[in-house]
């Protein structure tokens, strides 16, 4: 039965850095392609960064472009979203997600277009909290 499971969130200072892991089991992995996404109170879920296990290709939302990387380790099945300059409004509960391959337009469109909702599987979220 495929799962996921988000880890690594938690209380952090604006500035400060935190480290989210998603481990999926499951899943052959490579013939996904994964996304973290946010909502964060009062407001809709959001694209945050999307990967492409086969090439690598990634998407990033403005909102964190250059403040956030996406990785994902192929020999460990797991994708990591390291969180940098963290702000307020970064405060969220995270979310992996997990969409087949085939059918996928761009890694954009899978994480904030027309395909955004689209997302096979998805995990029970981490809390992630920025405040001084």
């Amino acid at each position: 039965q495929e799962q996921l499971v988000e880890s690594g969130g938690g209380s952090v200072q604006p500035g400060g850095s935190l480290r989210l892991s998603c481990t999926p089991s499951g899943f052959a992995f490579q013939l996904y392609a994964w996304g973290w996404f946010r909502q964060a109170p009062g407001k809709e879920r959001e694209g945050v960064s999307c990967i492409s296990v086969s090439d690598g290709s990634t998407y990033y939302a403005d909102s964190v472009k250059g403040r956030f990387t996406i990785s994902r380790d192929t020999a460990k099945n797991t994708v990591d979203l390291q969180m940098n300059s963290l702000k307020p409004e970064d405060t969220a509960v995270y979310y992996c997600a997990a969409r087949f391959v085939l059918g996928i337009n761009t890694i954009q469109d899978m994480c904030v277009g027309a395909q955004r909702n689209g997302m096979d599987y998805w995990g029970k979220g981490t809390l992630v909290t920025v405040s001084s």
